[in-house]
């Protein structure tokens, strides 16, 4: 069953039918409700849509980018990611006509002068993309987007007693394995110092983690998928001894991401594959079973020039949803660094979709 594609089906019909019309920022407009949301049970399968063929080589880069505290494109540009190209051209592009009045060129190359009282025309775009890939030192002024996901994830600005920064992230895992009941396990990225100095504020600003302790009999079925032949006549105690004794997880865990802004057609499948593996990822880290995946979603919304391709999507019949293989060996030390992962070490199984849907991403 696959219930994840006929709710998103669902949520792009109700924002045809019932959203309101509203400008935006890009230009473009959009049809926009508020206050939705998406349910997930893991043990559906893997949430990621059927309805389109999703990108996921490009899901796994963005959130290990994420996860590694970086917030430079090259990395993502090196790995055949580009899908914060646009926001990074369009701030430089910005930054280059303010200071010295040149105009975009759709083609033409010329070295950008430091010196006053020379015109310049910016790099194309697809230069600027060479130009980061190939040249360090221009990457590391044009490339980097701010303090935004990875920065706030992983090196919070504020800083504690000792000087130092906050890694919420490796906190939050702390947490899990100490106090799994706490109900502070929350992840932000909407850092109010910080807002003026992103080139575009998080879209989605935050994520909380709950767990609950599994009941012995959902601990022996775990068993059982994991290793047919553990199955016994002994007693529930002789059982719970074995289980312990083989490290099956005694705990669910769900995530719940907040949104303040959604692209449904082009990003929100992309947010709920990326949490969905944030999700395996953590529980993986501290041994426990991928329970519940919910987004809570604030401006809700479909561009105008989206809405042909909603209805080609809302008239696919979805397929089952895959399941995910991560190859990471967790719970060895150290085991938690996302700068020796690579794309293939997340592995898609028994993924069957529809043909992609090609959209224009406004910026």
């Amino acid at each position: 069953m696959n219930n994840l594609d006929q709710q998103y089906q669902e949520l792009l019909q109700d924002i045809l039918n019932n959203g309101t019309k509203k400008g935006d920022r890009t230009g473009t407009g959009t049809k926009s409700l508020f206050g939705k949301q998406i349910r997930h049970k893991m043990s559906e399968g893997f949430p990621l849509l059927t309805t389109k063929k999703m990108a996921w080589k490009q899901i796994v880069t963005e959130l290990v980018w994420f996860l590694r505290g970086d917030t430079n494109i090259k990395y993502l540009i090196d790995n055949d990611c580009h899908i914060w190209d646009g926001d990074a051209y369009k701030n430089y592009t910005k930054n280059v006509i303010n200071q010295t009045g040149g105009e975009v060129s759709g083609s033409e190359v010329s070295v950008i002068s430091e010196y006053g009282g020379h015109k310049v025309i910016p790099y194309s775009k697809e230069d600027f993309i060479k130009k980061i890939k190939t040249n360090d030192e221009f990457a590391k002024k044009w490339g980097d987007l701010g303090p935004i996901y990875g920065k706030q994830w992983r090196r919070w600005g504020c800083s504690t007693k000792d000087g130092t920064s906050i890694d919420q992230i490796a906190n939050l895992i702390n947490t899990l394995k100490t106090n799994p009941d706490d109900r502070r396990m929350i992840v932000t990225a909407w850092n109010v110092a910080d807002i003026d100095k992103m080139i575009l504020p998080c879209c989605h600003y935050g994520f909380q983690v709950w767990t609950r302790e599994l009941s012995w009999q959902e601990r022996f079925e775990i068993c059982k998928d994991k290793d047919k032949g553990f199955i016994t006549p002994f007693t529930e105690t002789i059982i719970m001894y074995e289980m312990d004794r083989r490290k099956v997880p005694s705990r669910a865990i769900s995530l719940m991401w907040n949104q303040r802004s959604v692209d449904t057609l082009l990003g929100l499948p992309f947010n709920i594959a990326s949490y969905g593996l944030l999700l395996e990822i953590l529980a993986k880290e501290v041994n426990m079973v991928p329970d519940e995946l919910i987004g809570t979603l604030g401006d809700t919304h479909l561009y105008l020039n989206h809405l042909d391709q909603a209805n080609e999507q809302i008239a696919r019949t979805p397929y089952r949803l895959p399941t995910l293989d991560i190859k990471l060996h967790f719970n060895n030390e150290p085991s938690f660094v996302p700068e020796n992962w690579l794309v293939g070490d997340f592995q898609i199984k028994d993924y069957q979709s529809h043909d992609k849907i090609k959209a224009v991403l406004s910026n």
